[in-house]
Parts: C-alpha cells; structure tokens; sequence
C-alpha cells in the first residue's frame, strides 16, 4: 500500500468518529446498516413492480432463483409474472433495511434493461448504485442519435471498456438508454460523458481529462490545487459551410415613406386620354393600332425576303492574298535556278 492511500484510510478513519461538519464528504464511509439498529421490523409493507420485455423473458426465467435467493438474505420477496411479464418486489415483517426495497427496485430494473444478474445483483451494497440515463430525447434527428451512440461505444467497445477502466463502473448502452452500475463519483463522471457525448462532444476529450486527474491524485504537491490548466479546453468549431446564393440581394435604404401606389388601369386609361372616348372609338383605335402593327411587321418580312436577292457591289475587287504572292516575283530565287538548270545541261552533254 502506497502512503498516499494510508494517508487517505487514516483521513477515512478520522471522519467516521467525527460528528461536526466535513470538508470531503466522498471520503465518509456509510456505516453499515445492521439487524440490530432496527429490532422491530417495518410498520408497512412496500412494493415496486417492473415491466421486461419479450426477449428478455428466457433469461430472466433462468436466473429468477438466484434473484430470488440474494433477495432473501436482506428479507425480501420476490414475484415473478411470466403471463404479464412483470417482476415484483416486496418487504416482509422480517426486513429491517428500509432502503434496501429502493435497492431492490433498482435490482429488477437493471435486469429488465439487458444488464446480466452477475452485474445487477452489485447493487444491493450500499457503496454501489445505478443510473438509468435516457439519451433518447437529447438528440431529435435519428441519424444523429445513431451516430452519437455508436461514438459512444466506440470501435469493438473500446471507448466504453475505457470509460469502465477510468471510473470503475459497469456501463451498458441499450436502445435509448445507458444503464451504468458502480461507486456514486463514478456515476457522475458517466452521466456527464454519457450527456456530452450526445449533445455532438467527443468522449476522447472526457477520457483524456479523466485520466490527467488519475495522475494528478497520485501527486501530493497538487491535491490541493486547481487542476484547470492540466485539463484539455474543448472549443467547438463549426466546420460545415453555410451555400450562399448566387444572386445576392442587396438591402434597399430604408425609408420612413411607404413605396408609391401602382397605377391602375383607370389611372392609365385616364392619362392617355382613352377613359372618356365611347365604345366605337375605343374600338377604332385598337383596329388602327392593329393595322399599324401588322403594316410594320410585314414591311421588316419584306426586307429580309429581298435581301437574298440584291447583288453585290463589284465596283472595287476584293484583293486575295493568293493574287499579291503571285504578283510578287523573287528574282535571287529565279537567277539561282537557273544556273543550277544549265550547270545540269553542261554535265550530261
């Protein structure tokens, strides 16, 4: 045993016999809870009943006798309704812990959550408990919630057997729950993990501060300091970027005037005069503006149909690069050619 612990038994040892207020209540120990200190028995009998499901029916089946035989040594009986699938727990004349029914409840609530017996019976101590945690309504979108809960039991379980390691509890994720079994500072440290985790913050952040204070109690010098600037700081970052339009509108100068009325079709027929002409006339017009549109439109046809047939200007001939090489004569190029060609006529003759 290292000094640190003896020092810390002997600081436990302390506390027990003393009555007055206490600095460190996680170092009193729960004295235990004996036959004698309550002779007489409870006054009333006290029940609690939970529902199982249907796969868990086979297994609750089997090790019901040993639920039943670690009930009775703390006076307890226990019912077992296969037909409802219900479990049921009650004191008798003879018990005399009246928190161990609370202990009880918690016993057949475990085994009902998928938690095995060899675990669940563990909280019948008093230096152990449990805590059922609902992670289901902290995150609203499915796909997030599965995400989270698998970085939550991490690859092969390995962050949750770290998790275990770091606070010595059994912690079991089940559906929309986590059922975690151990000392009460360990249960603290879960909870908090458990709800970071599924509000989207890493639980390496988590293990990773849990262990620094793992090391940091082992030092002396610095029990009684502040660990603040050992822990790791998470700040949470938004990576995902934000589309932006790819027409922006730009924000009109604001006014204290509201925008001015569109004109109606009576203000425009009054402006132009048309509001007090009669039907005749107002047909009239709209014959004439009729013609006029189609006289326009027939005039722009016109146009293009004859200009297939108008021909082109020749007054001034277009000049080819093909004609300017032609015209130019390189006359080096010519004298060498030809001396070269009676060079030739010498030799053959």
């Amino acid at each position: 045993m290292s000094d640190s612990e003896s020092d810390a038994n002997d600081q436990a040892g302390d506390i027990e016999h003393f009555s007055g207020p206490v600095e460190n209540a996680w170092l009193l120990k729960i004295p235990e809870f004996k036959k004698e200190d309550n002779p007489q028995g409870l006054a009333e009998e006290s029940s609690f009943s939970c529902l199982f499901p249907k796969y868990r029916e086979k297994y609750v089946k089997e090790c019901w006798p040993l639920v039943e035989k670690a009930l009775d040594g703390h006076r307890l009986k226990a019912e077992l309704d296969l037909i409802q699938g219900n479990m049921t727990v009650k004191t008798t004349r003879n018990t005399w812990d009246p928190f161990i029914i609370l202990k009880a409840r918690d016993l057949i609530k475990l085994l009902s959550r998928s938690v095995p017996f060899e675990q669940a019976v563990k909280v019948l101590d008093d230096e152990i408990s449990c805590d059922i945690i609902k992670i289901k309504n902290l995150v609203r979108n499915k796909a997030k919630f599965v995400k989270r809960r698998n970085r939550l039991i991490g690859p092969n379980g390995c962050t949750l057997k770290s998790l275990e390691l770091l606070t010595n509890c059994y912690v079991l994720v089940q559906g929309a729950t986590v059922s975690a079994i151990g000392p009460y500072k360990g249960l603290q440290c879960v909870r908090k993990v458990v709800e970071e985790t599924m509000k989207n913050i890493h639980p390496i952040y988590n293990i990773k501060a849990l262990m620094i204070k793992r090391e940091l109690m082992k030092d002396d010098k610095l029990k009684e300091e502040n660990w603040e600037r050992f822990l790791p700081k998470f700040q949470a970052k938004n990576t995902t970027k934000r589309k932006k339009p790819k027409e922006q509108k730009k924000k009109k100068e604001y006014t204290p005037f509201p925008p001015p009325l569109l004109e109606s079709k009576v203000d425009k027929e009054l402006a132009s005069g048309e509001y007090f002409l009669t039907e005749d006339q107002k047909k009239a017009k709209r014959l004439q503006e009729r013609r006029e549109k189609e006289q326009k439109n027939s005039s722009i046809q016109k146009q293009r149909r004859e200009k297939d047939f108008t021909a082109p200007d020749e007054s001034k001939p277009k000049k080819t690069q093909a004609n300017d090489k032609s015209n130019k004569v390189d006359v080096n190029a010519l004298k060498s050619k030809i001396a070269k060609a009676n060079k030739k006529a010498k030799f053959v003759k």
